[in-house]
């Protein structure tokens, strides 16, 4: 058992759409103006708003999720991630109460917080509130007795009714409101499908984000809260037994196949532009720590992949928005094709996924050509398909895993497929729901699931195994 000291604070608020991603960004913004070295993390599967902290940060934001990983390993990874930060600052996810499939609480903010023992601050939208801005705290104070929340952040408030709604709340719910945010229309952050847009597509952003900072350094007690943050308790937790064992065979000076490993580069290639942007960054460190040269490339902008690669990652994020400039990358489609027919590992989600198809149709019917070593066709849909957390059991063996062996991820996309494929079978949490997905053909792995590596690290230790053992492209 180890133990770590972290001041930390959490950002939960009573919805989505409340103000969270703009609060959590204002203040990593205001507490670097202050000479302050903070770290921040994201709960929840969520891949764009951990985008958002690290334009601000400059360094790479992550996720912390209780449903892909267990308690022990949720806290290891804060721990991990956090470093030598002064702050870590974790965003929630949702409704501070909403958890596993709309019923529990479970894999919540409220979970998270209450886990690592992080206090935490309520971002309340009070747009068309006054008096009832109180009931609405008291019930998120009331519902659960370890609620953690230690004070108040008012969003959306007139400066004139500010001081007014700050004496009820502290008066009635003896709470500390720690000050507010008036309407700020012009540094509103806009929403997608999949969230908000993603950070370098708001060309403007850091200008949005230094004027959010301003008011929070005019209108917020960045003291107290960095003060609260101080409180909270250090956190006891035990480095996972898939990371000990990879150190240990990493330091064995008497295991040949590592000496050989180390006179050598083993490069995966990871797709990384404007259509291929979704990944947790744990999962690419941990690659790292196995051993790899993370390498990235651009399936808009290169001709070919990176040479001397081993395998190849292709991410999601928003191909079906440069459907026409993927098409007509010729040389990079015949590329990746033939990397793949020679078989070198790939490990291909969602939009990866689709890419991999013979074609993608938009949502005008227009059919592009891919890469072609998936048949069948990517086709839009009217709405969100087979959503959600999923827990993904192999129905035969596979580059990452042994039949019978289980990965946690989620699935969340407007675009599905004439060839889904049959490799895993999802089953949701606390549902009936359950289907059949990921084509699991010989050294491919591709599938709408978006996987992470600690929910199973000897599967990834076992793809990289693959990786290691294949002839240079």
């Amino acid at each position: 058992m180890e133990q770590k000291t972290i001041a930390r604070i959490m950002i939960a608020a009573a919805g989505s759409g409340s103000g969270k991603t703009t609060v959590t960004c204002g203040l990593l913004q205001a507490f670097l103006k202050r000479g302050k070295k903070p770290a921040s993390f994201k709960a929840g599967p969520d891949y764009i708003d951990p985008m958002f902290h690290s334009e601000v940060l400059g360094i790479k934001s992550r996720n912390l999720d209780l449903f892909f990983t267990d308690e022990s390993v949720t806290k290891y990874l804060l721990c991990k991630n956090a470093g030598t930060a002064d702050l870590a600052v974790l965003e929630g996810v949702m409704g501070y109460y909403d958890g596993l499939a709309g019923k529990s609480t479970d894999c919540s903010s409220y979970d998270l917080a209450r886990k690592t023992q992080t206090p935490v601050i309520l971002v309340v939208d009070c747009k068309g509130m006054s008096v009832s801005i109180v009931a609405l705290i008291k019930g998120f104070m009331e519902l659960r007795r370890d609620h953690s929340i230690r004070g108040v952040i008012l969003n959306r408030i007139s400066p004139m009714l500010y001081e007014d709604s700050k004496s009820l709340i502290e008066e009635e719910l003896s709470l500390e409101v720690l000050g507010y945010l008036p309407v700020m229309t012009d540094c509103r952050l806009e929403s997608r499908h999949l969230g908000l847009v993603t950070a370098k597509e708001v060309g403007n952003l850091q200008e949005i984000i230094t004027r959010v900072a301003d008011q929070m350094e005019a209108s917020v007690d960045l003291g107290r809260i960095l003060a609260i943050a101080k409180e909270a308790p250090p956190i006891n937790f035990d480095i996972p037994e898939g990371i000990k064992n990879i150190r240990e065979h990493a330091s064995d000076p008497h295991n040949p196949s590592d000496t050989n490993f180390t006179l050598q580069s083993v490069k995966i290639a990871v797709a990384m532009d404007k259509a291929f942007c979704f990944y947790y960054q744990d999962n690419l460190e941990l690659l790292e720590e196995l051993g790899a040269e993370i390498v990235p490339f651009s399936p808009l902008e290169n001709e070919t992949l990176p040479s001397d690669i081993r395998g190849l990652i292709l991410g999601g994020g928003y191909p079906e928005l440069y459907l026409e400039r993927l098409s007509g990358n010729k040389t990079m489609l015949q590329s990746i094709k033939n990397a793949i027919d020679n078989g070198i590992p790939c490990l291909a989600e969602c939009g990866g996924f689709m890419y991999l198809h013979q074609w993608v149709k938009d949502r005008d019917g227009t059919q592009y050509n891919m890469v072609g070593v998936i048949e069948g066709e990517s086709f839009p849909t009217q709405r969100l398909t087979r959503f959600g957390y999923i827990t993904l059991t192999a129905l035969e063996d596979n580059v990452f895993c042994k039949k019978g062996a289980e990965l946690k991820g989620h699935e969340f996309h407007y675009w599905d497929s004439t060839n889904t494929g049959c490799g895993f079978h999802a089953q949701k949490p606390l549902r009936k729901a359950n289907w059949d997905c990921i084509i699991t053909r010989g050294n491919l792995w591709a599938g709408y699931p978006h996987i992470h590596f600690y929910s199973n690290i000897e599967a990834a230790a076992e793809f990289f195994e693959k990786v290691r053992g294949t002839e240079k492209q």
